[in-house]
């Protein structure tokens, strides 16, 4: 399962819209070391002039790199935390996860990190099975 659902929210579900820091709240107890990788990255963002700030460094351990997949290949979750943190993220592979600020979404950099080009030259061995 991807988050542990409080009955407070389930309920504000079953009722109709939930409310967005009731759901990120879910997402920072659910998946923990994604909603901290991603708040670094926010904050890496915001305290530097680079174009991007990302994540380089591969979890240690297969329920962290789970937690990171579950948070980035979930539409609602992922877009959930762009909005929350004011970034967009992009990314690549087991863990190299990127915050770009919104407006760079489509520019150079953006475009650049999301290529076919660096995918495949982001690509190891270790790899193949994350």
């Amino acid at each position: 399962m991807s988050l542990a659902v409080s009955p407070q929210v389930l309920a504000e579900a079953e009722n109709g819209e939930v409310r967005e820091q009731d759901f990120v709240e879910t997402i920072r107890t659910s998946l923990p070391y994604a909603y901290d990788l991603i708040a670094r990255l926010a904050a890496e963002l915001r305290s530097d002039a680079a174009e991007f700030a990302d994540n380089q460094t591969s979890p240690a351990s297969e329920q962290e790199r789970g937690q990171l997949l579950r948070a980035l290949s979930s539409d609602a979750i992922r877009a959930s935390l762009e909005r929350h943190f004011d970034i967009a993220l992009a990314f690549q592979n087991c863990h190299r996860v990127a915050a770009f600020r919104p407006e760079d979404r489509a520019g150079e950099a953006h475009t650049r990190f999301t290529s076919m080009r660096a995918q495949i030259l982001n690509q190891s061995p270790e790899f193949h099975d994350c």
